[in-house]
């Protein structure tokens, strides 16, 4: 955020009406959207007791943001990102609907569920780089950074907040309502999207230079920034090799921990928890100077942090290191979404988002299917670990090249 921000900054930023109804939405949205995904993995977990099946499922949601994030990113800079949020929003809710009627009546099974993750997984691919990239239309331009952190806030600790809310739900009342709660998060989302008023963010023509221009353009300029592609690989490494322990809760919680739908709760909360803290903590600091190094150091954590999970026996004792873990992967989350919106040109935001959901979404999606694969012969604990050794690797790499980098981000 800007020198001299903090707590007055970000209400003052929030006292812009278009912003403050649209975090509003999308928080509630955002929690909807990583609870339904936890639920479907519970699902899975009761349909199949298979650890290649969680893998394949997380995958099939995943794995179109890697086919479609960066023609993805070109609709978020060719057509209006407010069209694009409320089409995919609408698209989500229909989806909600089908899975709480199929949950309810008890007519769901393991191959319904993989195509239907696979349908909400191309609707997520639109729907992220256009919702990322549609805020500098809601506020003024010297409001631009801390609105930016204020939504990578709040876009990281709802990945947390929502699983932990649906564990509690699980076990309280039981998968079908989690869609059901999705689905009335998401119609209030359209409600306020309803309401939001803002100019065109439709590329001029004259900017436009076809599609595949367009989409090479943003390719070439998000691979050639010394500063964007080591956060980018940074959050690659991350996502592949430690948040794939978020994905794998449902079986760590049945089959190592033996604690069922409680013990998933307990363990979803406590990732939460630490997301939670990381979240205070950074919307707190008074300007953006340091995200680079806390990137740095949030990707150690989560190495060490899940190694640490996998050598856990107890229930409480993995709940304790996954505080840890969630803190890791929600500063770490918060510090690449900041730096690569105040570090992108205007005009290749969407294209560069794109790619950033490609990576943020498709990487989970890879790190899941191979260690929930790998699971199913040697047990989930050591595809954990080598995710967590591959992780440090890479910290070490990054850690040797962090004077260009905190050059070219404006970090000095």
């Amino acid at each position: 955020m800007q020198p001299g921000s903090g707590v007055g900054t970000i209400v003052r930023v929030l006292r812009n009406p278009n912003f403050g109804l649209y975090t509003a939405g999308s928080t509630i949205s955002l929690v909807g959207f990583w609870s339904q995904r936890v639920a479907t993995g519970w699902l899975t977990w009761q349909l199949t007791q298979s650890g290649a099946w969680l893998g394949l499922v997380a995958f099939a949601d995943l794995f179109p943001t890697m086919l479609l994030g960066p023609f993805a990113g070109v609709a978020a800079d060719r057509w209006d990102r407010l069209r694009v949020t409320r089409v995919t929003q609408a698209a989500s809710l229909v989806h909600a609907a089908t899975l709480f009627a199929l949950t309810a009546t008890g007519t769901i099974t393991a191959p319904l569920l993989l195509v239907l993750a696979a349908l909400l997984g191309i609707v997520a691919a639109f729907n992220q780089p256009a919702r990322l990239a549609l805020t500098p239309a809601l506020v003024p331009a010297d409001d631009l950074t801390s609105a930016v952190a204020i939504t990578s806030v709040v876009f990281n600790l709802a990945r947390f907040l929502g699983p932990a809310a649906a564990g509690f739900i699980i076990a309280a009342a039981g998968v079908p309502v989690v869609y059901a709660a999705n689905a009335v998060a998401i119609l209030f989302f359209l409600a306020v999207l309803s309401r939001i008023r803002i100019a065109s963010t439709v590329m001029h023509e004259a900017q436009r230079t076809g599609l595949a221009r367009d989409l090479i353009e943003g390719l070439r300029y998000t691979a050639t920034h010394p500063g964007i592609v080591v956060v980018l690989v940074l959050m690659v490494a991350g996502n592949v090799g430690g948040r794939p322990l978020i994905e794998l809760l449902p079986g760590f919680a049945a089959e190592v921990f033996r604690g069922g739908a409680t013990g998933l709760a307990v363990l979803t909360s406590s990732a939460g928890a630490g997301a939670v803290l990381a979240g205070v903590w950074l919307s707190s600091r008074e300007d953006g100077r340091g995200l680079a190094r806390i990137l740095l150091l949030s990707t150690l954590a989560i190495a060490l942090s899940a190694a640490l999970f996998t050598a856990s026996e107890r229930l409480w004792t993995g709940a304790a290191i996954l505080v840890v873990t969630g803190f890791g992967m929600a500063s770490a989350g918060i510090a690449a979404q900041t730096l690569i919106q105040t570090s992108v040109a205007p005009a290749m935001r969407g294209r560069a988002l794109g790619i950033y959901a490609l990576l943020f979404r498709g990487g989970p999606a890879l790190g899941a299917l191979v260690m929930g694969a790998a699971a199913e012969y040697v047990g989930l604990r050591p595809p954990i670990l080598a995710g967590a050794f591959a992780v440090f690797l890479v910290f070490l790499w990054a850690r040797f090249r962090r004077k260009p980098v905190l050059e070219s981000l404006g970090q000095q």
